[in-house]
């Protein structure tokens, strides 16, 4: 199975969730400002990069786990996913799309505004850090249900 979480940037409750779901995060515990800024791909997916697929591990039991931006396509992203995998012969049942944008708050939004936008990211990223902390709980539901689905909890 291949696990992709998807917001709307790519770069902030993706990246998150997905660290949670391979274990570089603990779910018990709200991670620091200095964790967060070392997560892969938190903070750096640009709007060009939207649609792509970053990989960000495996889990324990093998699943590649990918990040991935939507941008205001999210049917689109994944129909196109999912038809890329088709060309390649792949199974499309094999794929587990995530969406983290419902943990999203304000602090996020405008905090990923400010970075990856305007690239005001002294006044975003603290912003954006915050709001990530304050989302934690709802991410890890988020990853929870996921694995769960996958029977891994």
């Amino acid at each position: 199975m291949k696990i992709i979480y998807y917001c709307y940037g790519g770069t902030h409750s993706s990246p998150i969730a997905a660290a949670l779901h391979i274990g570089l995060l603990p779910k018990n515990k709200c991670p620091t400002k200095e964790e967060i800024l070392r997560l892969p791909w938190f903070d750096k997916v640009t709007t060009a990069q939207r649609g792509q697929l970053f990989l960000v591990g495996k889990d324990r039991a093998g699943n590649p786990v990918y990040v991935c931006g939507r941008g205001r396509e999210k049917q689109g992203i994944t129909q196109a996913i999912i038809s890329g995998l088709l060309l390649a012969e792949g199974d499309p049942d094999e794929l587990l799309f995530v969406d983290t944008l419902p943990a999203v708050n304000l602090f996020m939004r405008v905090g990923g505004y400010l970075s990856r936008r305007l690239n005001l990211v002294r006044i975003g990223r603290p912003l954006v850090v915050y709001g990530a902390q304050l989302a934690f709980p709802r991410l890890v539901a988020l990853v929870e249900q996921a694995q769960e689905q996958l029977g891994l909890i």
